[in-house]
């Protein structure tokens, strides 16, 4: 599944809330997209998974309009005020409802599972909020991802977080490598600490995303 962004804008009341903003990304890929605050960084996550109809331009799964499609195959992971968690909410409860949102079982017994095969079930009564950075990304991607029918990911600015943005990137690297289509939006300082070529908010020219090795692959190459 192959999602392309053409040069999609968004307006607002008072303005554009995103530019022309293109991008391309397919399993097995990484796009990094870096802009300052207030660029469109929860704009574009919603366009991309056919939530926000764009006012010019067009997102299209495997070359056709489809938002349904977008709205079955894309998830949302942690967007500002959209997807994020209540942060006064127990760990346990906020993993309850993503595991739900899955079609998992979802009993206190099963999220306590589920939680202590990640190494977190210490957490489980913990807010949300208090529960390192770290753990509560990977926690969010990892949910996400079990959702069926999900084949990408939008993570939404997981630095405004944490100062360091290698954690959340080796995320990103490690769901693409399981075959997701992977988006993760972040500041200009965090690209910059990454070193890794990032398309920008608001531009239509863009460099392409980065391809990792599917994990099945690696196992092939390495025999």
């Amino acid at each position: 599944m192959q999602i392309q962004a053409k040069a999609v804008g968004v307006t607002g009341p008072h303005g554009p809330l995103l530019r022309p903003t293109s991008l391309r990304v397919a399993p097995g890929q990484v796009a990094l997209v870096t802009g300052e605050p207030g660029a469109g960084h929860t704009v574009l996550a919603l366009t991309l998974a056919g939530r926000m109809r764009p006012h010019e331009g067009a997102v299209l799964l495997d070359g056709r309009t489809n938002p349904a499609g977008l709205r079955a195959g894309v998830a949302v992971v942690d967007a500002p005020g959209v997807t994020e968690p209540d942060g006064s909410l127990r760990l346990r409860d906020v993993i309850g409802e993503e595991l739900a949102m899955a079609g998992l079982r979802a009993s206190r017994r099963a999220v306590r599972g589920w939680l202590a095969e990640r190494d977190a079930e210490q957490h489980a009564d913990a807010r949300f909020e208090t529960v390192p950075a770290t753990t509560r990304t990977r926690l969010l991607v990892e949910s996400a991802a079990a959702r069926p029918g999900v084949v990408a990911l939008v993570m939404d600015c997981p630095d405004r977080h944490t100062d360091d943005p290698h954690a959340w990137w080796a995320l990103a690297r490690q769901q693409a490598e399981e075959g997701m289509a992977v988006v993760a939006l972040c500041t200009e300082t965090s690209s910059r600490l990454l070193g890794i070529p990032a398309a920008r908010l608001g531009c239509r020219e863009q460099p392409p995303a980065l391809t990792v090795h599917r994990r099945h692959e690696a196992q092939e190459m390495t025999k």
